[in-house]
C-alpha cells in the first residue's frame, strides 16, 4: 500500500511552526506495513490544496491530511476534499448536537462559524476528537482511503492512536515493516558505505546508510507477515554488519551515546569529571541529558581561556611548550578535572571550533584526553564542519572515546 501525507497550513511554509505531524506519522506507517512514498506541505489556499489532493489521489492508496479542520475562513481542508471528490458538504445533525454540547460544557455560546466542523460528505464518516472541536474524516472510495485529521499535535496523535491505527490495521491486513538502526561513530559515511557495500544488494531486508549529527546510522528494514518473522530476517544481516564494522558500532535504535556511556560507568561504579575548552560545556550538557547521570557525573569545568586552564591545574609550561591546542594539554586537562572534582575518571577537550585558526591549527582540530589515574590517553581528530557541529562532534567523540576506554 502506497501512502502520502499532506500537511496543510501556511504557518508551516512560513517557518512559524515546525511540522511534527508528518514525522510522527512517517514513523507509524511502517509498523502497519504501509510504504510512505510522499510528504507534501501546502498552504491555506484551496486551489493548491485541491491540486495536492488530486495528485495524491492519482498515485496513492492511502492519503492522510493534517491541519485545516478549524472553524476559520482559512481552514479549507473539508472544502478542498469536497471539491476534489465532487461531493457536497452537509451539516450532520449528530455532529452538530455534539459540537453545541461541547461549547455548552465549556460555558460558551457556539459561534455559527464553528458549524462547518459538523459537516460531512456522503462518502465520509466522522472520526471522534474528544480533545478538540474538529472531528476528523474517514473516507473510503475507489479502493482508496483518505483520512483528514486536525493539525494540533496532541489532537492528531490521540486520534491516530485511539481511533484510526487499529482499524486501519484491520482494514489493510497487510505485511508489517520492522526496522533496526545501528549507530556508528569514528568512520565517515563513505567508508561505512564501502564496508557494507557487499550487503547493499539485499532487497528484503534492505540497508540504508545515513549521516546524522551524532555519527552514521545503518537502518536495516524487513517486511514480513508479523514482527517476529521480520526480526528473524534482520538478525543474520545485523550479525554480518557487526562483524564488519566492529567496535565502531556504539548502540542501536533509540539508544544515545550518553546513555550507553552512563550505563557503563554505573555498572563499573565509576565517577566522571570533565574540563572543556572549545566545546564550551557541550560534553557536560550531553552527559546530563541521560537519566540518573548524577550517579556518576560529578561536574564539569569550562576552561575557555589559558588562564582558567592554569587556574584549574594545567601547568603553564605545557601550554607554552606544546600550545593550548595539543595532546599534552588535553591530557593535563583530564588529569586536572579528575583531581579538582575527586572522581575516578577525567576527560579534557581542547581544540579549534572557529571561526579562525589557533596556533596555526586548522578549524575542526580537536584533542581529547582521558585518564583514570593509571592510564592516560589522548586522541587527535579533525572535524571539517561549522562551529556548532564541531562542538557537537567533539563532545560525541569524547563520549565514544570514553566508551572504548571503559571497555578495554
Amino acid at each position: 500500500m502506497k501512502a502520502e501525507i499532506i500537511s496543510i497550513g501556511t504557518e508551516i511554509l512560513l517557518g512559524e511552526i515546525v511540522d511534527t505531524n508528518a514525522p510522527y506519522l512517517a514513523g507509524q506507517l511502517p509498523l502497519l506495513g504501509i510504504d510512505l512514498h510522499w510528504i507534501t506541505q501546502v498552504g491555506d489556499n484551496q486551489a493548491r490544496v485541491v491540486e495536492a489532493l488530486k495528485r495524491a489521489w492519482s498515485r496513492s492508496d492511502l492519503i492522510i491530511t493534517t491541519g485545516g479542520l478549524g472553524p476559520t475562513e482559512d481552514d479549507l481542508t473539508r472544502e478542498s476534499i469536497a471539491a476534489m471528490l465532487g461531493e457536497e458538504m452537509k451539516v450532520d445533525p449528530d455532529l452538530e448536537k455534539w459540537l453545541r454540547g461541547l461549547f455548552t460544557r465549556l460555558g460558551y455560546e457556539m459561534p455559527e462559524r464553528n458549524l462547518k466542523q459538523a459537516t460531512l460528505l456522503p462518502s465520509a464518516r466522522a472520526i471522534p476528537n474528544p480533545q478538540g472541536s474538529a472531528p476528523g474524516w474517514w473516507i473510503k472510495r475507489e479502493n482508496r482511503i483518505l483520512l483528514a485529521m486536525p493539525g494540533p499535535t496532541g489532537e492528531m496523535q490521540r486520534m491516530w492512536e485511539k481511533e484510526i491505527r487499529e482499524e486501519l490495521r484491520r482494514t489493510i491486513s497487510t505485511a508489517i515493516i520492522v526496522s533496526r538502526t545501528l549507530k556508528v561513530f569514528g568512520l565517515p559515511e563513505a567508508k561505512v558505505d564501502e564496508l557494507v557495500s557487499p550487503l547493499l544488494s539485499s532487497t528484503n531486508p534492505t540497508i540504508g546508510v545515513y549521516a546524522r549529527p551524532s555519527g552514521i546510522e545503518l537502518r536495516l528494514t524487513a517486511k514480513a507477515s508479523d514482527q517476529g518473522e521480520a526480526e528473524k530476517m534482520i538478525a543474520p544481516l545485523e550479525a554480518q554488519i557487526r562483524s564488519i564494522i566492529g567496535d565502531h558500532i556504539w548502540g542501536s535504535d533509540d539508544e544515545t551515546i550518553e546513555q550507553v556511556v552512563g550505563d557503563l560507568l554505573r555498572q563499573k561504579g565509576l565517577t566522571l569529571a570533565t574540563m572543556e575548552s572549545c566545546t564550551g560545556g557541550r560534553l557536560a550538557d550531553l552527559l546530563t541529558d541521560a537519566p540518573g547521570s548524577s550517579d556518576y557525573f560529578k561536574g564539569g569545568l569550562v576552561a575557555y581561556s589559558d588562564e582558567m586552564k592554569v587556574a584549574f591545574g594545567v601547568a603553564p609550561e605545557l601550554i607554552t611548550q606544546h600550545g593550548a591546542v595539543s595532546s599534552a594539554v588535553a591530557e593535563a586537562m583530564a588529569v586536572a578535572a579528575r583531581s579538582c572534582l575527586g572522581t575516578d575518571i577525567g576527560i579534557g577537550i581542547t581544540g579549534v571550533a572557529g571561526p579562525e585558526q589557533i596556533e596555526g591549527k586548522p578549524i575542526g582540530t580537536v584533542y581529547i584526553g582521558i585518564t583514570d589515574g593509571t592510564r592516560t590517553r589522548s586522541t587527535h581528530t579533525v572535524f571539517p564542519q561549522h562551529r556548532r557541529r564541531i562542538k557537537l562532534y567533539a563532545a560525541t567523540g569524547a563520549l565514544n572515546k570514553l566508551r572504548r576506554f571503559l571497555r578495554e
